[in-house]
């Protein structure tokens, strides 16, 4: 028995695979490194089966340069939509660190095995909270999704890219925002603790306020750390939409 696949659909096949680990590599969730890699190669490749007949019809290159063009085009684009991705999810990790620099936890930074980098107390747990809550909306299959109709906007044939300065600009921005927004509740708390203990070193001098401020805020931030908590499902799935929408916006440019 032999089997015959026509090199257009074989290499449209490998094309997509290149493109779905670049994504898969940089975009959170899938790129922790708790998910073995064996996990990540056959998503990758799922994404590229379930995608590949639908292309088979592109006029996917066969000549060696375009091929090694269109391979690093694949690269770029599978990096771009990570990172946009990545940026606006780690908005959330973001905000758990704003906390933590504010209420003192910022000194008890550890390894985060999860995102390979240090992390403090709320910021850690924040990440995995916001992970948790993007499983739970099936915010990664909106991901997924969101990846796959980059396929029809920048074909595998290879386009030029535009300029993307403005668009990282306005996602960096909407990084520092999101991040603010989440923190705000608990920033606004321990911004009024702060003036709280400006004013009572006024009043007594003789109080060691720095050894208190610092008891004080992290009882503030524990205390009142539930009460900020419910604003995560909301920001998550705005974050999720948000990394789309970024996605979206980053294939227009590139193919304007």
């Amino acid at each position: 028995m032999t089997v015959e696949l026509a090199p257009q659909a074989l290499t449209g096949f490998v094309l997509v695979l290149v493109r779905s680990i670049a994504w898969i590599v940089v975009a959170p969730p899938f790129s922790m490194r708790s998910i073995p890699i064996q996990v990540k190669l056959g998503l990758a490749a799922a994404m590229a089966v379930a995608v590949g007949p639908r292309l088979a019809a592109d006029s996917v290159p066969l000549e060696t340069v375009p091929l090694i063009g269109a391979t690093l085009t694949q690269v770029a684009v599978g990096l771009v939509l990570g990172f946009l991705t990545m940026m606006l999810i780690s908005a959330v990790q973001a905000a758990g660190e704003m906390i933590d620099m504010f209420s003192g936890f910022s000194v008890s930074a550890t390894f985060n095995p999860l995102s390979d980098s240090s992390a403090s107390v709320f910021a850690r747990f924040y990440h995995l909270l916001a992970l948790t809550l993007l499983f739970a909306i099936n915010g990664h299959l909106l991901l997924v999704r969101g990846f796959l109709t980059s396929f029809e906007a920048v074909p595998l044939s290879g386009v030029p890219m535009a300029n993307l300065s403005e668009l990282f600009i306005s996602t960096l921005g909407r990084f520092v925002l999101a991040a603010v927004e989440i923190a705000a509740p608990l920033l606004a708390v321990l911004f009024l603790a702060e003036v709280a203990l400006g004013l009572l070193s006024r009043a007594a001098p003789q109080m060691n306020i720095f050894a208190m401020g610092f008891t004080l805020k992290i009882m503030v931030a524990l205390g009142l750390a539930g009460f900020a908590i419910p604003i995560l499902p909301g920001a998550v799935t705005s974050l999720a939409e948000g990394a789309v929408r970024a996605g979206g916006a980053a294939l227009r440019g590139m193919v304007g």
